[in-house]
């Protein structure tokens, strides 16, 4: 029998899509996540979200694609409420910026990054998903193998094309950076 440990933490992200109304307000966006979640150490450049059509009915055309990082690592088993934060942080900033009926301005995914994997929460269930409670489904999106960022045969279109690698990449090392020397394999 195996003995029962403490996971390492992991290094919480957030993957915003943006719609164009709100690109002069990411930094009010940036501050309300920290003031849930605490410092954002990285922050990716911006890349256009144009693999799918996805969310036009909702937020509109010509979404914009971006990653912040946190200073602070985390417990992996805080995902769930994580999910359920950023989700009231898109209906606040919705019915400060925009017109709800219009959409949400922003949608925050939250997510996690280890040593081999960037996962992803989600309120929508599906085959390849894990209940991690609190009305939430994980998925690993991509996996971590050979210096890049692998995808999945679920993987989302722009996650998959490898645009984000570096960011990625670049979150892993400070992650690595983080962690105590033992925790690293």
């Amino acid at each position: 029998m195996g003995a029962i440990k403490s996971p390492t933490p992991v290094k919480f992200l957030i993957a915003m899509l943006v719609a164009p109304d709100g690109m002069d307000k990411i930094d009010l966006f940036d501050t309300a996540l920290e003031q849930q979640f605490g410092p954002i150490d990285l922050k990716s450049q911006n890349w256009p979200f144009d693999l799918t059509d996805y969310y036009t009915p909702e937020m509109g055309p010509n979404l914009t694609r971006r990653f912040v990082s946190f200073e602070n690592l985390i417990d992996p088993d805080r995902l769930s409420q994580a999910k359920i934060t950023t989700n009231t942080i898109e209906e606040q900033l919705t019915k400060q910026f925009r017109n709800q009926n219009s959409g949400r301005i922003v949608n925050l995914d939250a997510g996690y990054l280890t040593l081999s994997q960037f996962v992803l929460a989600t309120t929508k269930n599906y085959s390849h998903r894990l209940y991690i409670g609190q009305g939430i489904w994980a998925e690993i999106t991509l996996r971590y193998q050979k210096g890049k960022y692998i995808k999945w045969e679920w993987t989302y279109p722009d996650y998959a094309d490898g645009r984000y690698n570096d960011f990625l990449i670049r979150v892993r090392e400070k992650l690595k950076s983080q962690l105590p020397p033992k925790s690293i394999q």
